[in-house]
């Protein structure tokens, strides 16, 4: 593949067909055993930088939900309604919408490392900023932005994992990036219902804010130690040192590790997304799923005080956030039934004769399409004051799980099938996912209020009935869908390890 693809590999290692060595061209490459290639890091190394990067994409949706427990308090201190008070957690997930499709092409020109440290530690005075707003409109704005400058690791974090590991061995690594990405919201709406109460928002919002900065410190330390790993990055600093050494000016790296002209780089990034939800049948599957779960995940925090807070169960701010324990436990139980997952990947992907099976993917999610739906019944039946609130939260848990499962299975899919071209898919989908996480949480409000939460949860359920053929689409048609892809034929008979 040369430079015609037009598209920074932001998800998969970005030398997958370029190794050796090409002097006779003066291609500076990584060789096979290249201290300097993060794929040939120790296995410490590697999971210490995953581990550094956690925190911050666990904090990203921390950002939203920590405003969930203290929206009443901002209504009261503002003299605005619940309704305007949830803007505080649309507008935020509105900036994650359009930050990674910014953001992602920067680390083309200057690595991975000052991305993470810029745009986060803006994120971070942006925060503190808007722990001073006195005016409403001021304050929204400031969320987008924070939103905006948090979602580096949304634009990132993949593209690290896939500098670090080899295709076919990137699924522990996704695992936890997705728990971190699926678990932010209930997680966070859970650790800061413990502190919001009896707290202002802003105390809320600054206890937030300390913790980012521990996380923000952690990083840049790791990263300062650990070092780049964008291999284009890696390689470009590489070829100048040498052209400099030696005086050969004809040094250089591969036509498609190249730096783009910002017009074409920014115009591939803010444009190739939309063509491949308007075009490709796996991006449109892949994203209504996403935004649908991502939605109802946002939607939670505000439906969830309705269910379980003063005028449902009665719980105070601290037993509503608890009532989160049940997706927590459903999402962290998707990383254990995951390894059952990986184990069959591996194994198609054997038997295939080492050839990627994307379909494969989409195992447990089969199953997890049909126990979406029946949670969400079970929640509408059994969350209602004369019942045990114990049998809710349980009926939750198994959402967790479909969440965590389906949520996974759409990246590992799309990753598979567009290789070189996944980042422009994904982030199309993540576009859909942070859109629909916006305005599921306004337009789910009115719809707890108006119906009452069995209709309107019974209503979701519906929907989601509605998705459940999507897994079973992908795993009967999913390669013939990929042969009639521009975009995904190149890579349907490619060797995994390519």
């Amino acid at each position: 593949m040369g430079s015609s693809r037009g598209e920074p590999d932001e998800d998969e290692p970005l030398l997958s067909s370029a190794v050796g060595s090409s002097t006779t061209e003066d291609v500076i490459v990584f060789s096979p055993d290249d201290a300097e290639d993060p794929r040939n890091w120790s296995p410490l190394r590697k999971w210490t930088m995953v581990a550094a990067i956690m925190p911050i994409d666990l904090s990203v949706s921390w950002g939203a939900s920590a405003f969930s427990p203290a929206a009443t308090d901002f209504a009261k201190d503002m003299h605005v309604s619940s309704e305007v008070a949830t803007l505080g957690l649309s507008m935020y997930v509105l900036g994650l919408a359009f930050g990674p499709m910014s953001l992602a092409p920067l680390s083309e020109y200057y690595g991975r490392r000052p991305v993470y440290v810029v745009s986060y530690g803006i994120f971070l005075l942006i925060l503190l900023a808007s722990t001073f707003s006195h005016s409403v409109p001021v304050f929204m704005v400031l969320r987008v932005l924070s939103g905006y400058f948090s979602s580096v690791t949304i634009s990132n974090f993949g593209g690290t994992i896939a500098d670090l590991f080899h295709h076919h061995d990137t699924g522990p690594a996704m695992s936890l990036f997705l728990w971190a990405a699926t678990g932010g919201s209930p997680t966070g709406f859970v650790l800061f219902s413990l502190v919001a109460g009896g707290r202002s928002w802003q105390t809320v919002l600054r206890i937030l804010l300390l913790i980012c900065f521990i996380f923000w410190v952690i990083l840049t330390g790791a990263l300062a130690y650990l070092g780049e790993t964008r291999h284009s990055v890696i390689l470009i600093k590489r070829a100048k040192s040498l052209r400099k050494s030696t005086g050969n000016e004809n040094i250089d790296v591969p036509d498609e590790l190249k730096q783009r002209g910002p017009k074409q780089l920014f115009g591939t990034a803010l444009s190739r997304p939309f063509r491949f939800l308007g075009t490709e049948a796996i991006v449109q599957f892949s994203a209504l799923y996403n935004g649908f779960l991502y939605g109802l995940s946002f939607l939670f925090n505000g439906a969830f005080h309705i269910i379980f807070g003063p005028n449902g169960y009665g719980y105070d701010v601290v037993g509503v956030g608890l009532s989160f324990l049940g997706i927590v436990a459903g999402i962290t139980f998707g990383l254990v039934t995951n390894i059952h997952q990986e184990r069959y990947y591996q194994r198609e992907v054997t038997r295939a004769g080492n050839r990627d099976v994307p379909e494969a993917r989409v195992n447990q999610a089969r199953i997890a399409a049909i126990i979406l739906p029946l949670s969400l019944f079970a929640f509408a039946y059994t969350a209602h004051p004369g019942i045990q609130p114990l049998i809710p939260v349980l009926a939750s848990a198994f959402w967790g799980w479909s969440f965590y499962t389906l949520i996974l299975m759409t990246l590992t899919y799309t990753e598979d099938a567009y290789k070189t071209y996944s980042a422009s898919a994904l982030a199309g989908i993540g576009l859909v996912r942070n859109l629909a996480g916006a305005a599921f949480p306004l337009l789910g409000r009115r719809m707890f209020l108006k119906e009452g939460t069995k209709n309107a949860t019974i209503i979701l359920a519906a929907m989601a009935v509605a998705l459940v053929p999507i897994p079973y689409v992908l795993a009967r048609f999913g390669r013939a869908l990929r042969r009639r892809s521009p975009w995904a034929q190149e890579h349907v008979d490619e060797d995994s390890a390519e």
